[in-house]
């Protein structure tokens, strides 16, 4: 038994030690790198910061030619410091991931060698307890050694409690580790993706800026041609009619505004809540709207079609607050258009229809949301709205807001994206179409209009 303690003290203090000494190694081995790096991020950062003052001053600045292409340098030379900061970042938490993987290994394999000790200590309580008082005392010499034996059988108890405590620290620990690897990994994909997006911003702004420098004579006449060239298109943007799902299509414009408004609530980009919309929107057009034809049922028709769809709706849990929100609103349930389930016939798993105007709500979803967008947008939770295309935008970004797209990271928002649609899950293809239309949107319609 002497021997066993030795043994059991030996593997414990062996483990502790090694893996001490390990990642003593490997914080050494990083340290100096990583104050390096944090400080080359550091001054990108102030490089970023006194550009976009710069940006700010020029921007401010009479309309020119000159000016336009100073604004032009800007924004390239902004978005080349901010490549180069995700750059930066991206070695950085490659030295983090590689750590923190390192540091999961060994805590693996400690959890390992603490299992090999546990069962040799399990083991060995097993024999000592095969063994009776009485067989004790005919084996043992004098009442003096058998004490003894139940006094290491007593520290054989403790050692088989301290090898649990040290598992169960050591896997909490790993999991710990695992929650952290998984927030660098998501980090770097987020600095992958910054950089995807600033090289886009760039190809944009030098062919704007050669457009502007090929204006070579009769400057002004030509500059005042790019001008009004450009306001058109920015009126274009404006009065284009924006899509909203089971209810009539708003300027885009007006939609801008509505998201931006509600993005200063929420946290969410604009961008990214009119890309939900937009894709809920085409969602619309491709499986069409139905009509309920019973709220004991759930069962409906296609509103433009007539044909029959079992359980559009799940009763009572959406029909019950749908007749209560229609009701409210002065709608009649009968002819208020909800989505359709994904087909006619109902069978397990197909799930259910019955999403509302633009933002595509259930009905008991709604319900749980609209005191919340109403303190938003200035009124009551009975009075909002769902088809009302301000208060189904405050409902977009508040939902989105909840699943985690206010940080604004590509992951965050693509996960958002995801299960705002009921998918669940860090992506689907559904994320990657609206993160797509997010970034057209902000290039192409957004940024028009707030540069013009």
């Amino acid at each position: 038994m002497e021997k066993m303690k030795r043994w059991f003290s030996f593997i414990v203090v062996t483990v502790s030690l090694v893996a001490t000494l390990t990642f003593a190694q490997t914080t050494d081995q990083v340290a100096s790198r990583k104050v390096a790096l944090e400080s080359e991020l550091k001054l990108v950062e102030q490089q970023i910061a006194a550009q976009t003052k710069l940006l700010q001053i020029t921007q401010q600045q009479g309309a020119s030619l000159k000016r336009d292409v100073d604004i032009l340098n800007g924004q390239i030379s902004r978005a080349k410091l901010v490549i180069k900061q995700h750059q930066l970042e991206i070695v950085r938490l490659g030295g983090d991931i590689k750590q923190k993987s390192g540091t999961i290994t060994e805590l693996t394999g400690k959890i390992a060698t603490i299992k090999v000790s546990l069962a040799e200590l399990l083991r060995k309580r097993r024999n000592a307890e095969e063994n009776t008082i009485v067989e004790l005392l005919f084996e043992k010499d004098t009442l003096a050694n058998l004490f003894n034996e139940a006094d290491s059988y007593q520290y054989l108890e403790d050692s088989i409690h301290q090898a649990f405590t040290e598992m169960r620290t050591t896997k909490a620990n790993t999991e710990s580790a695992k929650v952290v690897l998984e927030d660098k990994q998501q980090a770097e994909i987020d600095a992958r993706q910054g950089i995807e997006t600033e090289k886009r911003l760039i190809e944009k702004k030098e062919v704007e800026k050669k457009q502007l420098l090929s204006i070579t004579k009769n400057k002004e006449t030509n500059y005042k041609n790019v001008l009004t060239e450009r306001q058109r298109k920015a009126a274009q943007i404006r009065v284009a009619l924006f899509a909203l799902r089971d209810t009539a299509a708003i300027p885009f414009g007006k939609a801008l505004d509505y998201a931006t408004k509600a993005s200063q609530k929420t946290g969410v980009r604009p961008a990214l809540i009119l890309a939900i919309l937009t894709q809920e929107s085409n969602l619309g057009e491709n499986q069409g709207s139905c009509i309920l034809s019973s709220l004991e049922t759930g069962d409906g028709v296609g509103k433009n079609t007539g044909t029959p769809f079992e359980k559009v709706m799940k009763a009572p849990r959406d029909t019950v607050p749908f007749q209560s929100i229609t009701s409210r609103l002065g709608r009649d349930w009968k002819l208020t258009p909800v989505s359709c389930p994904p087909g006619a016939r109902y069978v397990p798993n197909r799930g259910y229809g019955g999403a509302m105007g633009p933002s595509q709500f259930i009905p008991s979803t709604w319900e749980l949301f609209k005191n919340r967008i109403g303190q938003l947008v200035g009124l009551t939770g009975d009075k909002v709205d769902p088809w009302n295309p301000e208060q189904a935008i405050m409902a977009t970004a508040l939902y989105l807001s909840d699943l985690g797209a206010s940080s604004g990271r590509y992951t965050a928002e693509i996960a958002a994206a995801c299960k705002y649609y009921g998918t669940g899950g860090a992506s689907c293809s559904y994320g990657t179409q609206v993160l797509a239309k997010a970034s057209n949107i902000q290039l192409n319609m957004i940024d028009p209009l707030q540069n013009n």
